[in-house]
């Protein structure tokens, strides 16, 4: 097979059809991007959740004399001495837990003033409304039904809380918003694929007679078709080089520079450059073959060699 009849053959296609192929590689970089936004996304989440996970504490909150008049948890009144010492002693036996910190009315009350210092609610609490804790490590932050099986209910124990709820609604939030960006995904593929095939077709058509002087003078049927999937492959392959430009923009721009996002939000431990750099050669093979198979697929059934 002669390389350079080939590629002109390539180039040819690619001008005559200049319309739908802009079209294929607009709807190839869109659904690519998306594809490789979806699993940044993916991997996003999981960088937060072993930063945050790490970090979360459960806290068993003692009853106070305001609760033992309100809450039913706390009918049998205030806890005692005794009460906190038996809970401490109680959870540094349990294999679960990896450290105890306690916190006092006192302590409670100054963090809920540089809390919420400006909340109409603030300046009429004291100290003694505050409720007595202990803030739970876990080794594993997965066994917080551990602690609140224990403890809830327990004599002095107003309730029992795991921060890592809060947390699971925030990472339910974004996986939604992720599989919602996959969706969109796969309707842009199906659109890409759609008109792939539509381009091979009007393609063949239009280079039917030079197709059938190539059938009858013995051409392969490889070599009848490598043009027209290399058509294919190459729109797919500049839409895929788009969509990697996508990626590393958005990177660019959303995390380190423009919106800075990584120095407005400290908090955050956001994915780094090397998350990026390898979704880009799954994302060129994706594009290149993608549009390859589609095209071969097409083929066999409208271009009949």
């Amino acid at each position: 097979m002669r390389a350079q009849f080939v590629l002109s053959e390539i180039g040819v296609g690619l001008r005559r059809n200049l319309t739908m192929t802009f079209a294929v590689i607009v709807s190839v970089a869109l659904s690519l991007a998306l594809f490789g936004g979806s699993l940044l996304m993916s991997d996003q989440v999981n960088t937060m959740k072993g930063y945050w996970y790490d970090k979360v504490n459960v806290s068993v909150f003692l009853c106070n004399k305001s609760d033992a008049e309100s809450d039913p948890n706390c009918a049998k009144g205030a806890v005692t001495k005794d009460q906190k010492d038996q809970i401490l002693g109680d959870l540094k036996k349990m294999s679960v837990v990896d450290t105890v910190n306690y916190e006092s009315q006192d302590a409670a009350y100054k963090h809920y003033k540089e809390q919420f210092g400006d909340s109409p609610l603030a300046s009429s609490l004291t100290p003694d409304q505050m409720q007595e804790s202990y803030r739970i490590k876990l080794k594993d932050p997965e066994k917080y039904q551990v602690i609140a099986t224990a403890f809830d209910g327990r004599d002095g124990v107003q309730s029992v809380q795991d921060q890592k709820g809060i947390l699971d609604n925030l990472f339910g939030l974004l996986n939604g918003m992720n599989w919602a960006a996959r969706a969109v995904m796969a309707l842009m593929l199906v659109v890409a694929l759609m008109l792939i095939v539509n381009t091979v077709r009007v393609s063949a058509f239009s280079r039917r007679r030079e197709t059938g002087i190539m059938r009858l003078v013995g051409a392969s049927g490889f070599y009848i078709q490598a043009p027209f999937i290399m058509e294919a492959a190459v729109a797919g392959l500049i839409g895929g080089g788009v969509a990697c430009g996508f990626l590393v923009v958005a990177r660019y721009f959303i995390i380190d520079h423009g919106l800075a996002l990584s120095e407005k939000l400290n908090l955050i431990n956001f994915i780094g450059w090397d998350a990026v750099l390898t979704k880009l050669p799954l994302i060129l093979a994706t594009s290149l073959l993608m549009p390859a198979l589609a095209a071969f697929f097409a083929l066999r059934k409208y271009l009949k060699v």
